[in-house]
């Protein structure tokens, strides 16, 4: 039995005949004649004498019209609630430059969609910054690298991105192949994030176990400023596909080459406050958060990146 079913019988009784009932629903006749012996048979009973003039309920019919008035206004009553009780208010998200470029819109597009009265405060800020203001307890939940969990934070493991060397296309450093190892990277000049940050952090540790001493040109702790330097000629740099996401023209504006040592990847976890000291919208965001970010790697919008296998 369905509310459809209670509704369109409701309105037959009260407008005494299924051609009127069927205009005020705006449904045609056959169909809404169909559900209403549906509902007799699943009753197993006669609800409605068909005659000339009309319709009219039967003695059953007439009990059963007065439990369906009552269940649809319980079902009105019910809907009203939820609505009135739905999510709001105000959740802090932190997002490196890079995630942002990739999953900042979607996230602000989807909790529009889905939790209209969720305000959302977004701040895209380098993750050694990120961490410090997670702690601080100035952010909800934010997506980290090379995480040092504070001991009440919650961690889930997102998705773990491929590194690539990207140089200017006007302004070549070299020929670059399709992969490239950290080793092939002697005397060639790098622009990179500093060291207190996630990113520096991973490839400090890759350049040790690879044995490679890194040429710096220049350290800046600016995603825009850093590329823009790039784009110049100044140097190389060292990043995930999602460095250059914000670029319409990236294909014609850098070249590109993966990573090939295999302890240079990023790993994206997904941080937060522990359970119990996050709202309901913030719990919410968490798991659209989450969500998104799989669907944009299994879709292939999150270039470079696989899921975690704590995350598959």
């Amino acid at each position: 039995m369905e509310l459809r079913q209670l509704r369109y019988f409701v309105r037959v009784v009260e407008m005494g005949s299924m051609s009127r009932a069927a205009i005020d629903l705006g449904v045609v006749q056959s169909a809404l004649s169909q559900q209403i012996s549906r509902l007799e048979g699943e009753l197993s009973t006669r609800l409605l004498q068909r005659s000339a003039k009309g319709v009219t309920p039967t003695e059953a019919g007439l009990a059963f019209f007065r439990e369906a008035q009552l269940s649809l206004r319980h079902a009105e009553q019910a809907s009203r609630v939820a609505q009135q009780a739905r999510l709001s208010g105000s959740v802090t998200v932190g997002l490196a430059p890079t995630t942002a470029s990739v999953l900042g819109l979607p996230l602000m597009q989807a909790m529009n969609e889905r939790y209209p009265d969720v305000r959302l405060h977004m701040v895209e800020s380098l993750s050694g910054h990120l961490s410090t203001m997670l702690n601080a307890r100035q952010l909800d939940l934010a997506v980290l690298f090379d995480t040092h969990p504070a001991r009440r934070w919650s961690v889930t493991p997102l998705l773990e991105e491929k590194l690539f060397l990207i140089q200017s296309a006007r302004h070549p450093a070299r020929e670059l192949p399709a992969r490239t190892r950290l080793a092939q990277l002697k005397g060639l000049p790098l622009i990179l994030p500093s060291g207190p940050h996630g990113l520096r952090s991973t490839l400090d540790a890759a350049f040790a176990r690879a044995r490679f001493k890194p040429t710096l040109a220049s350290e800046i702790d600016s995603l825009a400023m850093l590329m823009d330097a790039v784009d110049a000629g100044l140097g190389c740099t060292l990043q995930p596909w999602a460095a250059i996401g914000r670029f319409a023209d990236a294909a014609e504006r850098f070249r590109m080459s993966e990573i090939g040592d295999a302890q240079a990847r990023r790993l994206n976890s997904l941080c937060s406050l522990s359970d119990d000291e996050l709202s309901p919208a913030a719990l919410a965001v968490r798991v659209v958060l989450a969500g998104l970010a799989r669907e944009l790697v299994r879709t292939g919008r999150w270039a470079g990146a696989k899921l975690s296998h704590h995350d598959s």
